[in-house]
């Protein structure tokens, strides 16, 4: 039996080709339909997207602190880093971005006496404070004993990590943590040397120290 014949008993006497050509028109003519639905009405076709909101400014903060002994006062983006305000505000470059995690303390400084990772702390937190970096150890020209010892013993390669290495052990010695090799060495343990100039370091705590 012919396809034709076949749906010629099951519909009456259709024509197959008519059939054919209906329904193609008719998927032609739901296309047509879907796509019309689709469309950007044209009152919308030329509008501008929103722009997306964007974060409001942060509120500068008012910060006055001693650094080195000279007074500043600063309006400042919150948000800023004590190693960030220091090296680009004040222009004090001595103190080293290392790591900018608080791990190799290349950018240690003294506040209140106390030495500090300044990647890791807020300078909007530190309103009021005295601090000191290595630009502010000399003298009156005179270099501060422990830079005289870590150029004595050679305690520095390349040099990077030396301005925090020097500052640590300012304060390592004002702490007395100084009484021994052992115990420099630990309590310097922040204060990486990628150039392993560890000897000549601890050597020249143990000398300012007044150990000899």
């Amino acid at each position: 039996m012919s396809d034709d014949k076949y749906w010629d008993d099951a519909r009456g006497d259709v024509d197959i080709a008519s059939t054919r050509a209906l329904s193609r028109r008719s998927v032609l003519q739901l296309a047509g339909a879907v796509t019309a639905s689709t469309t950007i009405p044209e009152a919308f076709a030329n509008t501008t997207p929103a722009a997306a909101p964007t974060p409001a400014a942060a509120i500068a903060a008012k910060v006055s602190f001693s650094v080195n002994g000279v007074r500043h006062s600063l309006e400042l983006d919150p948000r800023q880093s004590l190693l960030d305000v220091m090296r680009e505000r004040l222009e004090l470059t001595g103190t080293k971005k290392g790591c900018n995690q608080g791990a190799c303390g290349a950018c240690t400084i003294l506040v209140n006496g106390k030495r500090i990772v300044s990647c890791l702390t807020l300078a909007a937190m530190h309103s009021g404070a005295e601090i000191t970096t290595i630009e502010g150890l000399a003298s009156n020209g005179d270099l501060h004993p422990v830079q005289e010892a870590f150029i004595k013993h050679e305690g520095f390669q390349c040099g990077y990590c030396t301005p925090g290495q020097i500052i640590s052990a300012v304060g390592c010695i004002a702490e007395g943590h100084a009484g021994s090799a052992e115990e420099i060495q630990f309590w310097m343990s922040g204060n990486i040397c990628r150039c392993g100039a560890y000897p000549g370091i601890c050597a020249a705590v143990a000398d300012a120290a007044g150990r000899n």
